[in-house]
């Protein structure tokens, strides 16, 4: 069975079963920044807190570093033997990690061998997400139909966000059910052994995933599928792919994966306070990703983009700015959601935007690799970049790199067409 023989129902199982799958993924890779506080002294050497933090940093970038090989071994693998495949091998990938990470000893039991495993475990995630999103992003937008494809493609970060947000519920009650000692000893470990487990029901949930019909019709047994040559052959959309994605890329990893550290080592909150506030911005950002998605499919998807660009160029600066210098919990509350709200006109969209400039033979690659590449340099860095300037006492020179970033992407938004209006992917309803 294809998509385009699907009732309404088994159609929206489809895209349910392919988000779920994605939430379990995201879970996952967001365990690692949610619990890293409390296990950085576990695979490295006792020294002071910025410098473990910047270890684990460090090797977070290192997973991302790893996505573009997975998006390209992935996303090959998708526009050749079909989405549902690749989707399947991808929980494998991120299940093995997670068991890595759950087994490896610290470093005071096997030395150099923790980091170096813990190191493996991140590459095993990086090649899983790497090709996660360029399938997930296409399966989602050729399987939704075309009036409300921005809507449906939107559930992408629904189910990243998700997926952040139990990483996070899973971080309050393991810190009301154990106190901070059991969190560094031992407890840190649970959430991990919780993912891999929970990628077996992906696992099943995706197996019951249907194909769709473009590729069904038009990449399956086609030579040139998911091919490099093929993909060059599309140099404006690979650019563009990298433009749009730079400076949306680094907000969404600076007001997310590193806003909680921020609050912690930099504005000084208590840790539960600091993830208290990203657990409920996180959870209204969640919300907002459907509604921009739908707004996009009335608009267009290019004015979305504009505004996500120009209020992230004039605001970012005074936003981290103000947050380093906060007193309340709800002022850094409200300045995160604002930020996540600028944020969302790049998230809920940039997935169809990216799926509709490509053809269905290079579709997950095109999606997925020039994307991949461009997180790697700008998103997988955040954390990192972020820490070094704190740590060369110049924090601020973030917020304007930041700042620089979303402008060169606001550039790429102004000359590019309207993906909507130009989409390659036909309507399989």
């Amino acid at each position: 069975m294809t998509d385009s023989t699907l009732t309404p129902t088994r159609r929206l199982r489809s895209i349910f079963s392919g988000s779920v799958g994605n939430l379990v993924e995201w879970y996952d890779w967001y365990v690692y920044a949610a619990f890293s506080l409390y296990f950085a002294q576990v695979f490295f050497p006792r020294g002071d807190r910025t410098s473990q933090l910047l270890n684990t940093a460090a090797i977070f970038a290192v997973g991302f570093l790893m996505r573009p090989l997975g998006a390209w071994l992935l996303g090959r693998y998708a526009d050749r033997h079909g989405r549902r495949s690749a989707l399947m091998l991808s929980v494998l990938l991120m299940c093995g990690g997670s068991l890595i990470i759950v087994c490896t000893p610290g470093y005071e039991s096997i030395g150099v061998a923790a980091p170096v495993l813990l190191v493996l475990a991140r590459l095993l995630q990086g090649l899983s997400v790497g090709g996660e999103y360029g399938t997930s992003a296409t399966y989602l937008s050729e399987m939704a139909t075309r009036a409300h494809r921005g809507f449906w493609s939107s559930f992408q970060y629904v189910t990243l966000v998700m997926g952040h947000l139990i990483a996070l519920a899973v971080l309050i009650a393991l810190q009301a059910l154990l106190d901070d000692a059991q969190l560094r000893d031992w407890g840190w470990r649970i959430p991990f052994a919780i993912g891999a487990l929970a990628a077996v029901t992906a696992l099943y949930l995706r197996r019951n995933m249907v194909e769709t019909d473009s590729f069904v019709r038009k990449a399956a047994g086609t030579r040139q599928s998911g091919t490099l040559r093929a993909l060059l052959r599309h140099p404006r959309a690979v650019f563009t792919v990298v433009g749009l994605t730079m400076g949306g890329t680094l907000a969404f990893y600076t007001y997310t994966t590193y806003m909680h550290k921020f609050l912690v080592n930099s504005v000084g909150m208590p840790n539960r306070t600091a993830t208290l506030i990203n657990a409920g911005t996180l959870f209204l950002y969640m919300l907002m990703q459907p509604l921009v998605g739908a707004l996009s499919d009335r608009t267009g998807r290019r004015p979305i983009l504009i505004a996500f660009g120009v209020l992230g160029t004039l605001l970012t600066v005074p936003i981290l700015s103000a947050l380093q210098d906060v007193t309340t919990a709800w002022q850094a509350f409200w300045l995160i959601l604002a930020a996540l709200g600028i944020v969302s006109g790049y998230t809920a969209i940039n997935a169809v935007v990216k799926a509709e400039l490509f053809p269905v033979e290079v579709r997950a690659l095109g999606v997925g690799l020039p994307y991949a590449v461009t997180v790697a340099l700008f998103g997988g860095t955040a954390e990192y970049v972020a820490l070094w300037f704190k740590d060369a006492g110049m924090e601020s020179g973030f917020y304007w790199y930041v700042t620089a970033c979303i402008g060169c992407s606001l550039l790429v938004y102004l000359w590019m067409p309207d993906s909507r209006r130009v989409s390659t992917i036909e309507d399989a309803a």
